[in-house]
């Protein structure tokens, strides 16, 4: 599935996120992160937010990004840092990449965006080595009746469009449960420092486990 090109995105994000990991995103980055290590692929890596994040212990990264302009800013940050990774072209539902490879696939809110999730999902088992991980966190879908609801109507009428493709109503984490993936060091938490209306999203963090 050829995924929906989205540059003005591109191109507005990176200065508006960068506010936001010094409110505390980037801390829970380091502390997410910090367990990695061997190969590990990253999806939709954008600007490299995570980048200054990974430790010694990870050998080999790989990051996938569909824009050209995040591409050009990830390649930038990885060379100020002096990180060796492969700074890739790719969708998550048609990762260029080998099957049963990577000891973690990291996606920091990507799955809010992806076109399929379900296609994602599939997609990053597949390339995952029995009894890897999924690390991450999302933001989800509420769970009462009236929140959810107007948050269905405000991704189709006009957060989805002016954000990326990110939708604020999604069951990520049942869609993980449903690719196969085990689940029971994936937590819910409230991250209050992101703009509204994400800061009132449930968001679910942790890893999900490949079966071995």
């Amino acid at each position: 599935m050829a995924r929906r090109k989205r540059p003005l995105f591109a191109r507005w994000y990176p200065d508006a996120a960068a506010q936001l990991e010094e409110r505390g995103l980037a801390d829970r980055r380091r502390r997410l992160l910090a367990p990695l290590s061997g190969r590990v692929l990253e999806l939709g890596c954008g600007f490299g937010a995570n980048f200054p994040h990974y430790p010694d212990a990870v050998t080999e990264l790989v990051a996938v990004e569909p824009e050209e302009h995040f591409r050009d800013l990830a390649r930038a940050r990885a060379d100020e840092l002096g990180l060796k990774a492969a700074i890739v072209e790719g969708t998550a539902e048609a990762l260029p990449v080998e099957s049963a490879s990577f000891d973690a696939v990291v996606a920091t809110a990507v799955l809010c965006s992806v076109d399929d999730q379900a296609a994602a999902l599939a997609e990053i088992k597949r390339v995952l080595k029995p009894g890897g991980a999924l690390v991450g966190f999302e933001h989800v879908g509420s769970a009462g009746r009236a929140r959810h609801t107007a948050e269905r109507v405000l991704d189709a009428v006009l957060w989805t469009h002016l954000n990326g493709g990110c939708h604020l109503s999604r069951d990520t984490l049942g869609a993980i449960r449903a690719a196969g993936f085990d689940t029971a060091d994936v937590r819910e938490e409230r991250f209050p420092y992101l703009p509204f209306p994400v800061s009132k999203s449930p968001h679910i963090v942790g890893s999900a486990r490949k079966p071995a």
